[in-house]
């Protein structure tokens, strides 16, 4: 592999990993004084800068790579859509409480199995990163278990809920763990991931807690893909309009 097709590929790849965490930050921000309790609007709003700590650092880094002169803001606040690279977990709408939690079950148990592994990266950058991230990401999943935990094994209503939050979500989890030439060239350099090696590991994590939430899980059936790609669900696009609104009102602007 050649050094300018690594580093494109490296460009592409940090953007997904900076992607799902700047999507998932502002999710979870519009719980914002929202929360079902005080302290836990607190918590979710931690969680939010944690994300958003791993995608300023992911997008600042993708930004020198790219060395085409754009920071973390103009990748944040100046793509369209077609040029993000999440997955599309991270894009739906938040839904109840329930959803939330399933959601941030299923997508920081990913998280925590990724940062791990790029803690042993080649590249000293990616490596630093995730390094702090996977600490971070192991409170997510803990927190993330004990609400779905408590409302899985709770009121008939919230078990109610929270399986169907389970049963909704699920399909989006495939994704999470397709691979394609790109991951495989990186992981074959020993500075990517390529999530399909996670999979069995983030299901016997998941089963886990799903079975001490007395729920079920579900079976393996459609599986919606394409954010790698660019091709996103409707609710992406929403997200961005609301996120980029005041950047693209008053381009150039400094605090």
């Amino acid at each position: 592999m050649t050094a300018d097709v690594l580093t494109a590929d490296l460009v592409e790849y940090v953007l997904r990993v900076g992607d799902d965490a700047l999507v998932a930050a502002q999710r979870l921000g519009e719980w914002s004084a929202r929360a079902p309790e005080m302290e836990e609007d607190i918590a979710l709003s931690n969680i939010a800068l944690d994300q958003l700590g791993v995608a300023r650092a992911m997008l600042s880094y993708a930004g020198e790579l790219e060395g085409a002169g754009r920071g973390e803001d103009d990748l944040a606040f100046l793509r369209d859509d077609r040029e993000f690279r999440n997955c599309l977990l991270a894009e739906l709408p938040n839904g109840d409480f329930a959803v939330t939690m399933a959601r941030l079950l299923f997508l920081s148990t990913y998280q925590l199995s990724v940062y791990e592994e790029l803690s042993r990266s080649g590249d000293d950058r990616l490596a630093g990163v995730a390094a702090k991230a996977r600490k971070e990401s192991a409170y997510h999943v803990d927190h993330a278990a004990q609400w779905t935990v408590r409302l899985g094994d709770g009121t008939p209503e919230s078990h109610r809920r929270m399986q169907a939050a389970v049963d909704d979500l699920w399909p989006y989890t495939h994704e999470l763990f397709a691979s394609d030439g790109l991951v495989k060239r990186l992981a074959d350099a020993g500075v990517g991931v390529d999530p399909a090696g996670l999979r069995e590991g983030w299901l016997g994590a998941v089963s886990s807690v799903l079975d001490e939430a007395t729920l079920n899980r579900p079976a393996d059936g459609w599986a919606p893909g394409g954010g790698r790609d660019g091709l996103h669900t409707e609710h992406l696009s929403y997200l961005l309009t609301e996120m980029q609104v005041l950047h693209r009102g008053h381009p150039g602007a400094t605090w």
